[in-house]
């Protein structure tokens, strides 16, 4: 196993270097990166947290080399993305995520793409994709659909879920948000470590994409994401009825394939259940992926690239 993680640190640091780059939308300046033919059908590619574009260096190569374009988009305070106004507010509530993957494209002239996700950005994937059909025409969904009602609270859950969740909860209050300005590095890495318990990476690997966690919003945008989604932060007025719409949970009904790391940390995924087709009405295929966690495109980025080239081959 620790053979596999040595060559492929190696191939992708003899692959030939992606394309960094940098656009203007209505609220953000997105740095990405993209490889591939900018003639090849698009494919964005949203990391989570805390993680950024690195979780798809195994990913985006075999999507350039089936001639698709591989985009690649640091999320809202994260790495080289910044607000382009000072005063705008520092949100990350759903819709503000999902938002900026339409403002991305809308920028880059995109008028149909693929999307692909995990945590935040299999969220902002999963908008994307149910409010904007005419415009996403394939999902690839990690950790599967995760749109929510913010206006009307989860249920909790048991004992060990609520445990799992302890960040949240901690970044609710003020001494979460002074632990992660002043322990960001070290807490981003423990919830690595715990969220994907069988993945063993390398000092390499993480340190690759820690400075993506040193962005002068990363902390702002994190507590307001976690402090929104149960109550405690307002949202932006602009997106009210977006949020609206959202907690309606709309169907996404875009050609779909889900995976779920099978040691997940933060949630085992569950039995298959007939609720998940009916917000996924073209669900193609659903995967549990052995010996992986929550970060599935570091852990097995082959499975990740095999479902987007399969869910846009259905979607011709």
């Amino acid at each position: 196993m620790a053979s596999a993680v040595v060559a492929r640190e190696a191939l992708a640091q003899t692959r030939a270097n992606p394309a960094a780059k940098s656009i203007d939308t209505p609220i953000l300046r997105i740095a990405y990166e993209e490889s591939g033919t900018s003639q090849g059908f698009p494919v964005i590619l949203l990391h989570g947290f805390p993680d950024d574009i690195h979780a798809f260096d195994d990913v985006a190569p075999a999507l350039a080399k089936a001639g698709h374009r591989a985009i690649v988009p640091y999320l809202r305070g994260y790495g080289p993305t910044r607000f382009r106004d000072s005063a705008a507010p520092r949100t990350a509530e759903q819709a503000a995520i999902g938002q900026d993957v339409i403002d991305l494209a809308d920028a880059l002239g995109l008028q149909r793409f693929a999307v692909a996700g995990f945590d935040w950005g299999g969220r902002a994937a999963a908008i994307a994709a149910a409010l904007h059909p005419e415009r996403v025409r394939a999902a690839v969904l990690i950790g599967g659909y995760n749109i929510q009602n913010v206006f009307t609270l989860a249920q909790p859950g048991s004992p060990a879920a609520e445990r799992a969740i302890w960040y949240q909860y901690y970044f609710n209050t003020e001494r979460g948000r002074a632990g992660l300005q002043q322990n960001r590095r070290a807490i981003c890495r423990f919830l690595w470590e715990t969220w994907s318990p069988t993945w063993h990476f390398s000092d390499e690997t993480y340190n690759r994409t820690a400075p993506s966690f040193d962005n002068p919003d990363f902390v702002d945008v994190v507590i307001h994401s976690y402090r929104h989604r149960l109550g405690n932060a307002p949202g932006e007025p602009r997106l009210l009825e977006m949020e609206r719409q959202l907690a309606q949970r709309p169907k996404i009904n875009v050609p779909v394939i889900t995976l779920y790391g099978s040691d997940d940390g933060i949630a085992r995924p569950a039995a298959e259940s007939p609720a998940e087709r009916t917000q996924l009405p073209s669900l193609i295929a659903r995967r549990v992926i052995p010996g992986a966690g929550h970060f599935l495109p570091r852990e097995k980025p082959d499975a990740v690239s095999m479902a987007i080239l399969e869910v846009l081959s259905a979607s011709k």
